[in-house]
């Protein structure tokens, strides 16, 4: 497909409907793809929103990813190892509220950040992390260094030798 995006994450639920729910409500997402079973369950289903995509679905272990099990982070105490950033062009306060009122817990609220954005994080449900970016200025490399301390840099250095 062309409008197909390059990458698309799966988020896995134990109750993947009432995330697709919550989801849309919270966050403004659109089911856009559910295949269920005989029984009503989700075997997988994506979403989108501004563009972008994402799957949500049930835990997964299968031969084909090997020895990885895919599972919510209440499987595993709160445990993750990725979060899913989205960009919103504008309207990040608003969204904020939105996903508030809704239920969703916010880790943190709206902040101007030294990178150029302004962001929130909020955790779902079953706890995934959700990060949500909204452009403000573009600062150089120099500036952003300036602000933090950090050395910034748009490639990897060259590989020592020893």
């Amino acid at each position: 497909m062309a409008d197909e995006p390059t990458f698309k994450p799966t988020a896995f639920y134990l109750d993947p409907m009432a995330a697709l729910r919550w989801l849309e409500a919270a966050f403004g997402f659109e089911t856009t793809s559910l295949v269920t079973d005989a029984e009503g369950r989700v075997g997988y289903s994506e979403m989108s929103f501004l563009g972008g995509a994402v799957s949500i679905n049930p835990g997964f272990v299968s031969p084909i990813i090997g020895e990885a099990r895919m599972v919510s982070p209440l499987e595993i105490e709160g445990r993750g190892t990725q979060f899913i950033r989205v960009h919103l062009p504008e309207g990040i306060d608003a969204h904020y509220e939105r996903a508030k009122a809704a239920g969703a817990r916010i880790t943190q609220p709206p902040e101007d950040q030294f990178y150029g954005e302004r962001t929130y994080r909020a955790l779902d449900l079953e706890g995934h992390v959700w990060n949500f970016a909204q452009p403000l200025a573009q600062p150089t490399l120099q500036e952003m260094e300036a602000a933090t301390g950090l050395k910034m840099a748009t490639s990897l250095p060259e590989k020592s030798h020893g």
